[in-house]
């Protein structure tokens, strides 16, 4: 349970400096930046938000809601590989390029312990036959 919250935070974390580095390499004046603080604030409110559910989800071992977790962290690891051909387009983006890519590695990860980590049981009853 700790690994499965603590890589979905720890995504959150790299999707949130994402948003500080694309606010400080803005390009225009419809685009996230410093100068306009309320927006700034409403955007990362909206990616907590979106990262709520695989931070609750990750508290739960059923089968059926990891795979539904598996599967909404899997639209996060798109959301990072996306950003990556984005950081080649932009000025001074390689910041961007280097956080997508860490947010693609963290994000592949959080979704494979999420498939492959089962708890351990101790107090399981086991039948070694006769």
């Amino acid at each position: 349970m700790f690994k499965r919250f603590s890589l979905a935070f720890l995504t959150m974390i790299l999707a949130i400096a994402t948003l500080f580095i694309a606010a400080k390499n803005s390009v225009g004046d419809n685009v996230i930046s410093f100068d306009q603080p309320e927006v700034m604030k409403i955007s990362i409110g909206i990616v907590v938000l979106l990262f709520l559910p695989p931070l609750i989800l990750s508290f739960f071992n059923n089968n059926v809601v990891k795979v539904i977790n598996a599967a909404y962290q899997a639209f996060i690891v798109l959301t990072f590989l996306g950003l990556i051909p984005v950081g080649f387009m932009i000025p001074n983006g390689m910041m961007t390029i280097i956080i997508s890519i860490l947010g693609t590695i963290v994000s592949i990860a959080s979704v494979f312990v999420v498939i492959f980590n089962t708890p351990k049981t101790s107090n399981s009853i086991s039948y070694d036959g006769p």
